[in-house]
């Protein structure tokens, strides 16, 4: 089961990391300006943002296999269509059909395999999650610039449909068919509010930090006007969800209350912008600093998505055992003196030196990011996994579109190409700092399986609705 979930976990985070490789392919094909081929990513960036809310209500009104069953048909749906695109337009309406598929499927990963594991192995599962975390982002554009330059940009898209196809049928057959948390009589209305709030909310903040990185300006009117209108759209949901109601809100405010929970998503936010900011940064001081071509700057990448990938099980299958604490934190140090080796590099440095530390950037995130999703879904009751998990994809798309800005904006105002990547992990640097400040704060040892599902004192949640709430 495990195996077929992440397939599907897999399809689209690949997706969307090599079909950032063809930007210039597409725009040379369609006769497009660069700008409107980005929104072909943009807009399927949007839509995972605005689905993944109402997945973390529709997991409990529909059942886990059925709407992990729906992803897949979406997926596969909007992956064909957008391989037989005739026009620039028809692309990006169905790889923007492609996100609302991956909005589903996304979360539905770190849902379907925190349930199956269960408290006392969590940290385990997580760290096969995390595996596949890492190779997407690594392997993507990798893949990507094979496929470009042997053959159609079409089969960018084509090949997701045969994939989407095997991970359905193997998921009809494999999934177990799972009762809907909430059905009849007891069935929890969707609140349709804070779904109209939060869902285009968050893509507003997205937009915003896209057309940031687009007009290498915080202060540009194109990102200004999204992020006013997001940052009213979200308080107005805050004032929605903590008011007194009948039915619980799409995603429970008081969540925050819980230190663990607080600190998990934090560290798992902040790791995803210092990620981003090191993936953004790193091929283009191969391409700048070396005259590397795309493709091989992207090799020269993949050890930092390699290191996750083997280091991430087995920070999590360990974090069961030891806790998350200590773990955590010799991840965030080894990560941290990594970024501060890159900020050392010069035009004239080996490939070796920068390879070697992004190697251990790679793995050091790992060692932090594993213990910190399994510590996560200890802390959660089963009934609130669909909120959490929404919360962390959320922060997640957030720390990927900023550090993407970030990027932009610190090497577009750098005074030289150097100067521009060191300042980006002089910012990496400062990020660790911060998820070393928080890490403290995570759930201790795990107790044993008997007991790891009883919360007790500080981490108990009262959710609304439920028993208890």
């Amino acid at each position: 089961m495990i195996a077929v979930v992440l397939l599907g976990g897999l399809l689209g985070i690949l997706n969307s990391t090599m079909a950032a490789v063809a930007t210039d392919t597409l725009a040379t094909t369609f006769d497009a300006s660069l700008s409107t081929v980005g929104w072909a990513s943009t807009g399927f960036l949007l839509a995972v943002t605005a689905t993944i809310p109402f997945t973390s209500w529709a997991v409990d009104r529909f059942g886990g296999k059925r709407l992990w069953l729906t992803g897949l048909v979406l997926f596969t749906a909007g992956s064909l269509a957008a391989g037989l695109a005739p026009d620039v337009g028809s692309l990006i309406a169905f790889r923007t059909l492609q996100g609302v598929g991956a909005g589903l499927l996304d979360p539905l990963v770190l849902i379907l395999l925190a349930r199956a594991a269960g408290p006392h192995r969590a940290g385990r599962v997580m760290g096969l999650m995390g595996l596949v975390l890492s190779l997407g982002p690594a392997l993507g554009p990798i893949a990507g610039g094979v496929i470009l330059a042997n053959l159609s940009w079409r089969w960018m898209f084509l090949l997701s449909v045969p994939v989407g196809a095997i991970a359905y049928l193997l998921a009809r057959r494999v999934l177990p068919q799972d009762v809907p948390a909430a059905s009849g009589p007891t069935r929890i209305r969707l609140d349709t509010l804070g779904l109209a709030l939060l869902a285009p909310g968050f893509a507003a903040v997205v937009l915003a930090l896209s057309q940031t990185a687009e007009h290498a300006a915080f202060t540009a009117w194109q990102a200004l006007t999204p992020l006013a209108l997001g940052l009213v759209l979200l308080v107005g949901y805050a004032v929605d969800a903590l008011r007194a109601r009948r039915s619980p809100p799409l995603i429970d405010l008081r969540l925050f209350a819980n230190r663990g929970f607080t600190a998990s998503v934090t560290i798992m936010g902040l790791g995803g912008l210092a990620s981003f900011a090191a993936l953004f940064a790193l091929p283009l001081y191969y391409q700048q600093a070396h005259g590397h071509g795309a493709f091989a700057a992207g090799l020269l990448l993949a050890p930092f998505g390699l290191a996750g990938a083997v280091a991430m099980p087995i920070a999590g299958r360990l974090s069961d055992r030891v806790g998350a604490r200590g773990l955590a934190t010799a991840g965030a140090v080894v990560a941290g003196l990594s970024g501060l080796v890159l900020t050392q590099v010069r035009a004239g440095t080996s490939e070796v030196w920068p390879v070697l530390a992004t190697f251990t950037l790679g793995t050091g995130a790992a060692f932090f990011s594993a213990p910190t999703m399994g510590s996560l879904y200890r802390t959660l009751p089963a009934r609130v996994v669909a909120q959490g998990s929404s919360v962390l994809y959320m922060l997640n798309q957030l720390g990927a579109a900023l550090g993407i800005a970030l990027v932009t904006l610190i090497i577009q105002t750098a005074s030289t190409p150097i100067g521009g990547f060191h300042n980006v992990f002089w910012l990496v640097g400062a990020l660790i700092l911060i998820i070393l400040t928080a890490i403290p704060l995570l759930p201790g040892r795990p107790r044993p399986p008997a007991v790891a599902g009883e919360l007790t004192g500080e981490d108990e949640i009262a959710v609304p609705g439920a028993p208890g709430g």
